[in-house]
């Protein structure tokens, strides 16, 4: 889920990518660093990384964890069952994960890292992002930690480009959908965690309460990816630079399911935005890949 980023508390979770400015984009799950002047990956590339990097797991549901929002905790953990590991990185059928990420990491230096090696160490050297990803919290990463990375993105890296992405079927917004309005009744983690998006559940609820459930999370997931976006404007020195067109911010939608990149931009018309405006706002350049 991509949290409503908030400039005094707690807020979305971020990573940074760097992309050269005209780049032939194929979502991944992770971001690609590509900076000005790098050769663009071949798509057969990019395809072998995306299928080479994510081995199954076979998983085990042993026990449930005992908790007082075991309903909101099973959203957001959904086929996240406990694992039974032997010797700490070998599945129960005996394969030794260490050596499968050992050649995985060779087919890398040999496929990738010797056939762009100009690139790499010009990297090593010295780093010049043109983009800010901010992704799905799925990582878990500590949302404290996300206004300094969005301070040494935009001022000391100055990237160009915010790009916000949410994703369908998401466990963190069917958890929100799912909890009680009354925020004061909530007595988990989980429920403090989730609830920085209220506000696109209750805009959610207040346009689409004649549709399915299902489809009422589809809303809010795009929703609260509108709302952040909004959200980064309240710090001032983003502000100040998308006004001046110097940072442009983005958002993005990508269907698990069907595998397909919904993507748009913030047409910032350089006024202040108030609390009963955040999620509704202009978009230019919307795309669709499929």
């Amino acid at each position: 889920m991509v949290y409503s980023i908030r400039s005094k508390s707690r807020s979305i979770i971020s990573s940074m990518a760097a992309l050269k400015t005209s780049v032939e984009s194929t979502f991944a799950s992770s971001p690609i660093n590509r900076p000005a002047g790098s050769k663009t990956m071949k798509l057969e590339k990019i395809r072998d990384a995306q299928q080479g990097f994510t081995p199954v797991l076979k998983r085990r549901s042993f026990s449930k964890l005992e908790t007082s929002s075991s309903s909101t905790a099973a959203a957001l953990t959904r086929d996240r069952t406990s694992y039974k590991v032997q010797d700490g990185a070998k599945s129960c059928g005996g394969l030794d994960y260490f050596e499968e990420m050992k050649q995985r990491f060779l087919s890398f230096k040999k496929n990738k890292y010797f056939e762009e090696l100009e690139h790499f160490q010009n990297l090593a050297k010295a780093q010049s992002p043109k983009f800010m990803v901010i992704a799905c919290a799925d990582s878990r990463n500590g949302p404290s930690e996300t206004n300094a990375a969005l301070e040494f993105a935009v001022n000391t890296l100055e990237v160009q480009n915010i790009l916000v992405i949410g994703h369908s079927d998401c466990g963190g917004i069917q958890a929100l959908m799912r909890m009680q309005d009354d925020v004061d009744s909530r007595q988990s983690l989980t429920e403090n965690w989730v609830v920085n998006a209220k506000v696109a559940k209750f805009r959610t609820k207040a346009y689409t309460a004649h549709l399915s459930f299902d489809q009422q999370c589809r809303h809010c997931e795009k929703e609260s990816i509108s709302r952040s976006i909004l959200n980064l404007l309240t710090y001032p020195w983003i502000e100040e630079r998308v006004r001046k067109e110097l940072l442009f911010i983005h958002g993005g939608y990508y269907d698990l399911l069907n595998c397909t990149f919904e993507k748009w931009t913030l047409d910032y018309k350089g006024r202040k935005v108030d609390e009963e405006e955040v999620g509704r706002h202009s978009i230019k350049d919307h795309s669709f890949w499929s």
